[in-house]
This record gives structure tokens, C-alpha cells and sequence, in this order.
């Protein structure tokens, strides 16, 4: 055992001294998940657009702004024509389109309507509908009730509304807080909670891929038969080397997993249950790490074949979209790879809160490819070792 830990310390050292490995070990995924969780992230909002040139100088306007500002961010627009070029591009989620004279039709207590034109799905159109009816209807009470003390006081709606608006700031409101409750999600949260475990999935696997090139390279030098020619055994060598690739799979684990909280504040769920998680994926990478130096012939081809499979494997499996979004039989091939069962198990803890007992069939297929990889692995390479 104890010739097993010098083996895997010498190869590991070996592995980390390349700098190219340390890019892919280190660099790009923290890049990659800063990026995919910027984009995918959930914006806390829709994008409202504004047409300019009806909001200037108004003092009833520039209210109501700031009211559709409490919906999400609010984009000045130079006319119709491009707002409604945004809003058919995916711009922004809607356009409300503020009449002209809207202070003085206010200020003489006359109806207004305020069209809003709104595009994309059906539910999204119907969701800031709401929230823009919403800011709408908080603006109308200032003035609904500067009117109201204005008929009372015999005085204008003008003088009454710095005092209704005033009242309305100070006046408690009834808060109404929305808790899902849904345990069924089969898609991972936004944002980088999303990104993080799907590039530890992603990164793991291929690292360990690449890395089958430092076993091929140390078979072609002949180390294994000088390390043989000693009173070392061949079992000894391949549990050193598994040892090896286990110890960097999970580095880069917990290096990803440490980026994620501490950086971009993502939540990994039941501790336990991902620590399980983490660890058995961890045998997953190993025995991808231990097949690929075990059937490349040169470095070469670890390091450039190797990587193609894990992406191709990452797309089936979930890991560059969801998949709940492609067809049945597109879902049936994912599960092929053991990417699926390990984002499904990643879903199953950060979005319907589960431990490691909801999660024990993901594990127990997990657990079965590992198994099944090291131990293919182990005989190819006895093979090869004592060829």
C-alpha cells in the first residue's frame, strides 16, 4: 500500500507541474461558471421600456416611472419604432407607452389609459402585464386620493398631491410573500447555481479524460517496466495511479465547490448528501481518467480525443441545457452518460431541497459506472503491465 502512495504522489506531482493542466484545472472554470451564471442568471425583474420623449418635464410622468422602476430596469426609448424593434428582438419585456398631456389630463381628473405592449410567451406576457397594472395602480392611488381631498377642500388636485403622496410613504401596507413550495423542479435554479455544479460535472469528467495522457506518456518512457524490475508489484502501480487521478478529481472539486460559495454565493445543498455526491462523481472522473490512459496510444490523442468525449457526453447529459427541454428519446440517450444521473442528482438536492436519501438512486447508478470503468480500466492495464 504504502508503494501505491509513493506511485500516485510522484505521477500527481508530475500532473500538476503541467501548466496547461493547471489552466484547465484552475482558470477556465472559474471563467466558464462566472459567465454561464451571469447569463442565465434570473434578472430579479422585467425590462421596461419608456418612450423618451413623453417623459421629460413631467412631474406625474417621472413618477410613474419611478413606479415601473420598482418592476425591473427601465430603458428610455427613442420612439415607437424602436421600442417595438426591442421589444420583437427580446430587448426588453414590454413597452408602456405613455400619452402625451398625461399630467394634465391627471391633474384635470380625467380618465387616462395607458396602452402597454408586451411580447414573448403567453405566461410572460401575462406576468408584466400584472406587474406593470400593479405600478400603474400605486401612482393612480396618490392621485385618486389628491383628488378626493381636492373636492373636499375646494382646492386643486395639484395642491393635494405632494400631501397624498406623502400620506401614501407612511402609510403601512398590506405585504403579501410568496414561498414555493414545489418539490417536482426538474431544472437547476438560475444563475450560479446553475453553472457550478454543471462545470464540476463537466470539468471533472474532461480533466480526467486529458490526463490519460500522462499515463500513455509514462508507459511509452518505460517507467512502469524500470518501476517493475523492482520489488514492486503491477497492482501496486495501478492503484497508484488510480489513487493519482481520484486525489485530482477531487481537488478540482472542492476547488469548484469553493469558488462557487465563497465567490458567487452559490448554495450546495444537503452538506452531507453532496459530499457523497461530490465524492462519487469524484470515482466517476477517476475511472474516465484511468480508461483513457489505458486505450490512447500517444498523449496526443488523450489530449485531444479525450476532451471531445467529455463535451459530447456533457451536451447528452445535461450539463450545457437542461434536459426536460429536448425530446423524449434525446432524454432516454442522456441517461446513457453518467453526466445525466449526476446533474439529476444536483437537481434533486439545490431544487427540491433533498438529502442523500432522495438522492441514493443517482448515487447507486454513479457508484455502478465507476465501478464498472475501474475495473475495465484495471485489467487493461495488468494487461498491458505484464505484457
Amino acid at each position: 500500500m504504502r508503494t501505491a502512495f509513493v506511485v500516485a504522489g510522484a505521477s500527481l506531482r508530475r500532473m500538476l507541474r503541467d501548466r496547461t493542466a493547471l489552466f484547465f484545472l484552475v482558470i477556465l472554470p472559474v471563467v466558464i461558471i462566472a459567465v454561464i451564471g451571469s447569463v442565465v442568471q434570473n434578472p430579479g425583474g422585467f425590462r421596461i421600456g419608456v418612450l423618451a420623449g413623453q417623459t421629460s418635464g413631467s412631474g406625474l410622468v417621472t413618477s410613474l416611472v419611478d413606479e415601473l422602476k420598482t418592476v425591473g430596469p427601465v430603458h428610455t426609448m427613442a420612439d415607437e419604432t424602436d421600442a417595438r424593434t426591442a421589444l420583437r428582438r427580446g430587448e426588453l419585456d414590454a413597452v408602456v407607452l405613455i400619452p402625451s398631456g398625461l399630467d394634465s389630463q391627471l391633474l384635470d381628473g380625467r380618465e387616462v389609459r395607458i396602452p402597454v405592449l408586451a411580447g414573448g410567451a403567453e405566461s410572460t406576457q401575462s406576468a408584466v402585464r400584472s406587474a406593470v397594472s400593479a405600478a400603474v395602480a400605486r401612482h393612480a392611488e396618490r392621485v385618486q386620493a389628491a383628488a378626493f381631498a381636492a373636492r373636499w377642500t375646494g382646492t386643486s388636485i395639484a395642491q393635494q398631491l405632494p400631501r397624498a403622496t406623502a400620506v401614501q410613504l407612511v402609510t403601512p401596507r398590506i405585504a403579501i410573500s410568496t414561498e414555493n413550495v414545489a418539490t417536482g423542479s426538474n431544472y437547476l435554479p438560475l444563475g450560479f447555481s446553475y453553472s457550478a455544479p454543471t462545470m464540476l460535472v463537466l470539468f471533472v469528467f474532461i480533466n480526467a479524460l486529458a490526463g490519460g495522457a500522462s499515463i500513455v506518456q509514462t508507459r511509452q518512457l518505460g517507467i512502469y517496466q524500470r518501476a517493475r524490475a523492482a520489488p514492486i508489484r503491477t497492482g501496486s502501480l495501478v492503484l497508484g495511479e488510480t489513487l493519482c487521478y481520484l486525489t485530482f478529481a477531487l481537488l478540482q472539486s472542492v476547488l469548484i465547490v469553493a469558488v462557487g460559495a465563497l465567490l458567487f454565493g452559490v448554495s450546495w445543498g444537503n452538506p452531507p448528501a453532496a459530499a457523497v455526491l461530490i465524492g462519487t462523481w469524484a470515482l466517476v472522473g477517476t475511472g474516465a481518467g484511468m480508461l483513457s490512459g489505458a486505450f490512447f496510444r500517444t498523449p496526443d490523442q488523450a489530449s485531444a480525443i479525450g476532451p471531445v468525449i467529455g463535451i459530447a457526453f456533457a451536451m447528452l447529459g445535461g450539463c450545457m441545457w437542461p434536459l426536460e427541454i429536448v425530446p423524449h428519446a434525446v432524454r432516454v440517450l442522456g441517461h446513457l452518460t453518467p453526466h445525466a444521473w449526476a446533474v439529476d442528482a444536483w437537481i434533486t438536492l439545490l431544487s427540491r431541497g433533498g438529502n442523500i436519501v432522495d438522492i441514493a438512486p443517482q448515487l447507486a447508478v454513479l457508484a455502478g459506472f465507476a465501478v464498472a470503468m475501474l475495473g475495465l480500466a484495471a485489467i487493461v492495464h495488468q494487461r498491458q503491465l505484464t505484457a
